[in-house]
């Protein structure tokens, strides 16, 4: 599989460190671990987190080929900070250097070397027009492409409007059980909302094939073909999670990519999802086999479980 992933690379400021992230950076590598061939469009400043941010992409393995450095902004940064439970809030400062990318006719035919299957965005960078003129003009132009959305909302930089031009060039779309919730209210607002019907309502308007809610421990739920369907999660010690959502997309189109059924995508993924929320930073070393290791864990004291029940126990 041949990835596009376009958006945002930044720092992450937590508790006084420094972690290199961005939603399509932290998806990047993780796709990559998998076997994907990704190419990222993203910016960096001309600046020493700038440089900082290259060397530490061609360390993880990425490509830097579409990485580009600009003098009118500086390398993006977050301000990340976790509650007791490890959940992560964010203050990004803004223009950042992926806001001001160099858009020309050579950037669309350099994509289109890449040869991507699909093209992976989210909604934090595209709330700069240039951005999203950017996207609509990939999507158009690099067609048979398929898009795959993870909404990713953080306050401040995002709207209604936005969220529904880009949902409908998605053929799939990712976002968590809160980010429903809050749409379906603006968009269907005399409606009683139920995580099932939010699914059906978006797909309908917007033409998705497929809808993926995440629910953090509780699992997600899948929306594909008309079925809604749930599934359960894992439960691990959570350091934090931030990049865990962003395993979890990737894990996701893994699955839907290479046609698994609903309950192997939503195993694997939600296995990818919680094992990243039990490390520090986004981006973690972790192995696929740790990963197959959680999930038949998982299978096997479910199995014991439903016997201990059968015989009354």
């Amino acid at each position: 599989m041949r990835i596009l992933s376009t958006g945002e690379i930044l720092w992450d400021i937590v508790e006084g460190g420094e972690f290199l992230g961005g939603a399509p950076l932290n998806f990047s590598v993780t796709s990559q671990k998998l076997g994907s061939f990704v190419s990222l469009l993203t910016g960096v400043g001309d600046d020493e987190l700038g440089r900082k941010a290259l060397q530490q992409m061609n360390s993880l393995g990425l490509k830097t080929d579409f990485v580009q450095i600009v003098r009118e902004a500086p390398t993006g940064t977050a301000l990340v900070t976790l509650d007791d439970s490890g959940s992560a809030t964010f203050r990004i400062g803004r223009p950042a250097a992926f806001d001001v990318l160099n858009v020309n006719s050579g950037l669309i035919e350099r994509c289109q070397t890449a040869l991507p299957d699909w093209i992976y965005f989210g909604t934090l960078a595209n709330a700069h027009a240039s951005n999203e003129e950017l996207l609509h003009s990939l999507v158009e132009q690099l067609q048979p492409v398929r898009s795959f959305y993870d909404m990713n909302l953080r306050d401040g930089h995002w709207s209604l409007p936005l969220i529904e031009r880009l949902s409908a060039l998605a053929t799939v779309i990712k976002l968590n059980d809160e980010e429903a919730k809050r749409i379906f209210d603006l968009k269907f607002g005399s409606l009683p909302y139920t995580l099932e019907r939010f699914c059906q309502r978006w797909s309908e308007a917007f033409g998705a094939q497929q809808i993926c809610v995440t629910m953090g421990s509780a699992g997600c739920a899948l929306y594909s073909d008309n079925v809604f369907q749930t599934f359960g999660g894992y439960s691990v010690d959570v350091v934090d999670t931030v990049g865990a959502g962003d395993a979890f997309a990737a894990g996701l189109l893994y699955g839907l990519d290479r046609g698994w059924l609903p309950q192997r995508i939503a195993s694997f993924a939600n296995a990818l999802g919680a094992m990243i929320a039990s490390r520090r930073s986004a981006t973690p070393a972790w192995t696929v086999e740790e990963c197959y290791a959680m999930i038949d864990g998982h299978q096997n004291q479910s199995g014991r479980a439903a016997q201990a029940n059968a015989n009354g126990i």
